[in-house]
C-alpha cells in the first residue's frame, strides 16, 4: 500500500496528548499518505469503529492503534470487544502502550492483537517505531482493504 494507493486510515486510541503528539508528528515526516482520527478513550473509540453518533461518518480504519490505559474502557476491553464483534473482529489493531509487564503483554495476544509494541521514551526512537509499524503493515504484510 503505502504512498500509491488511497490514504489509509489510522485510528489512534490514546488519552496522553503528548503521546498523540509524537504519533502525529511520525506519521507527518513519514511517506505514508494517511488519514488519522484520534478516540481519547474506549468508549469513543468504540463509537467510531461502530459509526455511532458523532462518529456516523468516520471511515473504517485500516489500522488501530490502541493505548492499554485508557478511561472509560481500558484498551484490553476495547480489544475484546473488537474481536467479539462480527463486523469489526478482522480489523488490524497493534497495541501501542507503556506498559512493559509481561501479563499485558500476554493479555493483549490472548485477546488476539495482531502486534504489541512497547512505546519508546525518546522522540526519535518513538518516530522509528511509528514509522516501523506502518512500513511492516503497509509495505510488508499484505492485508484486505477495508471498504
Amino acid at each position: 500500500m503505502g504512498t500509491l494507493d488511497a490514504p489509509i486510515e489510522v485510528l489512534l486510541v490514546e488519552d496522553n496528548p503528548g503521546d498523540v503528539e509524537l504519533v502525529e508528528r511520525a506519521v507527518r515526516n513519514s511517506d505514508f499518505h494517511l488519514n488519522m482520527t484520534i478516540a481519547m478513550d474506549g468508549e469513543e473509540a468504540m463509537s467510531v469503529l461502530r459509526q455511532e453518533g458523532d462518529h456516523a461518518d468516520s471511515p473504517r480504519p485500516d489500522l488501530v492503534l490502541l493505548d492499554l490505559n485508557l478511561p472509560k474502557k481500558d484498551g484490553r476491553q476495547v480489544l475484546s470487544d473488537i474481536r467479539s464483534d462480527p463486523e469489526l473482529k478482522n480489523l488490524l489493531v497493534v497495541v501501542l502502550t507503556s506498559s512493559p509487564t509481561q501479563e499485558d503483554l500476554l493479555k493483549a495476544y490472548d485477546l488476539h492483537s495482531n502486534g504489541y509494541v512497547s512505546k519508546p521514551v525518546d522522540s526519535r526512537a518513538f518516530d522509528s517505531v511509528v514509522k516501523d509499524v506502518l512500513n511492516y503493515w503497509f509495505n510488508v504484510s499484505r492485508l484486505p482493504r477495508n471498504n
